[in-house]
């Protein structure tokens, strides 16, 4: 009994160790989620100055402080559309770097999302050795010198309910964070320069809320770490 024991704690040490690497990973996915939430707001930044309306030269007050100061300074400053030249280069370049920043953040993503699906397979695995170790210890319990029905259940049912709540709390994860994931995709894929600002505060407003996660999931996992 002493020596199935010690085995089925090193099944457990196993099990526990795909969950804090499964951890780890959705730490790094949630690092990856900020990154590209930055990324888009600066893309969006960078649209909203390039899209900066031009001077209203209709009004009758800015067509007066335009004439009083009409330098050749101001009227290039004017036919500009009233941005400065540097400024719109600036965030021309800002618009492009946020473009492959997002792009190289779904590839990223895309990995540690297979990285996550591989180790939910692996503890698959192992649940499924466990259970069939579970079952060919019962097979034994009226053999002599063995425990009682009751005396096994009582000693491998806590690490029974345990191993499942991690596989159960993996898989449910997983799912979350492969729908986030492919809302992200779908933003970064629907971005252009032709987005209006109501799309892209939607898109802001959608990256950070991540309506998929359930935040009381991912604490109840945090706290399986020990």
């Amino acid at each position: 009994m002493e020596v199935e024991e010690r085995k089925s704690m090193s099944e457990l040490d196993k099990i526990y160790q795909i969950f804090s690497d499964f951890m780890t990973r959705i730490t790094k996915f949630e690092e990856l989620l900020d990154v590209g939430c930055r990324l888009l707001v600066g893309f969006q930044q960078a649209l909203v100055f390039l899209r900066k309306p031009s001077i209203a030269k209709s009004s009758n007050l800015v067509e007066s402080i335009i004439k009083a100061n009409a330098t050749r300074r101001v009227s290039s400053y004017v036919e500009a559309g009233c941005v400065n030249t540097h400024n719109r280069v600036q965030n021309m370049n800002k618009l492009h770097t946020c473009q492959v920043g997002l792009l190289k953040h779904l590839k990223e993503a895309k990995d540690t999302v297979n990285e996550l699906e591989a180790l939910v397979e692996d503890i698959t695995v192992e649940l499924s050795a466990e259970n069939l170790a579970h079952l060919q210890l019962e097979d034994t319990t009226h053999l002599p010198g063995t425990t009682s029905d009751e005396e096994l259940i009582l000693s491998s049912e806590p690490r029974k309910v345990e191993i499942t709540d991690y596989a159960t709390m993996m898989a449910v994860i997983y799912s979350m964070v492969k729908q986030d994931y492919f809302m992200q995709e779908k933003i970064v894929s629907a971005l252009n320069l032709n987005s209006s600002f109501e799309e892209l505060e939607s898109y802001s407003l959608m990256w950070s809320l991540r309506p998929y996660i359930d935040d009381e999931v991912m604490h109840q996992a945090w706290r399986l770490i020990h």
